[in-house]
């Protein structure tokens, strides 16, 4: 199926606005990972890119967007000058018109996914859950972004001590998840499973980083985890 071509006059009519809430997000889901999911954060920064630039002539996304953006903005300030805590809870009710008036956009679903970190974030690992829980559902077929997601949610449930399950959802990315972010989860599982007291799994998962990833960014830091 042909993609829709996005006309010069739709590009250039508010590109600045556009692109510097695209950037905001991606700088906001780099800095509120842990390192290990850098790189399935800047993929996930370039799909919200793409996509908002395809939508930008839909009013209704437009409006859910710049919702986003406003409740971004609002939280960022609150988190310098207040705090994670009341940072959190002065976007609850932003966050929650946006799911609710533009339930089904793609406004909506990234700002599901935007949520969920600053839940995340906040601690509130239970509601990041939920909402990630959700977003898997809305973006399923896209194999990036489904793996960005099944990586924040092993973040989550490891947040909870509940270490095997976050272990199954980085299996799920190690199975057959986006290639990009295949060593992550590897090594997040190195970790977890090391954990739980599974020293053969753990050994094994960073294994798997030495034998098939030599590119690795933290692949000095794998080899001492093996002693090798």
């Amino acid at each position: 199926m042909a993609k829709k071509r996005v006309s010069r006059k739709v590009l250039l009519k508010e590109p600045d606005e556009f692109l510097t809430l695209s950037r905001r997000m991606l700088l906001f889901v780099i800095e509120n990972k842990t390192h290990i999911a850098l790189s399935a954060a800047a993929v996930f920064g370039l799909i919200v890119i793409a996509s908002g630039i395809r939508y930008f002539s839909n009013r209704d996304e437009n409006m859910g967007f710049m919702l986003m953006s406003q409740a971004m903005e609002k939280y960022e300030k609150a988190v310098k000058d207040s705090g994670q805590d009341k940072a959190y809870a002065a976007v609850q009710e932003d966050f929650k018109k946006i799911l609710d008036d533009y339930s089904g956009k793609t406004a909506a679903k990234f700002s599901r996914v935007l949520y969920g970190d600053i839940c995340y974030n906040s601690g509130d690992a239970d509601n990041a859950i939920e909402l990630y829980k959700k977003a898997l559902a809305d973006f399923g077929d896209e194999p990036s972004v489904k793996s960005f997601i099944l990586s924040s949610l092993g973040y989550a449930y490891e947040k909870k001590k509940d270490y095997q399950t976050a272990a199954t959802y980085f299996e799920q990315i190690a199975a057959g998840g986006y290639s990009a972010v295949k060593a992550d989860a590897f090594f997040n599982l190195g970790r977890l499973y090391a954990q739980l007291g599974d020293k053969n799994k753990s050994t094994e998962a960073f294994k798997k980083i030495v034998s098939d990833y030599p590119d690795y960014a933290y692949l000095e830091l794998v080899k001492e985890k093996i002693g090798g």
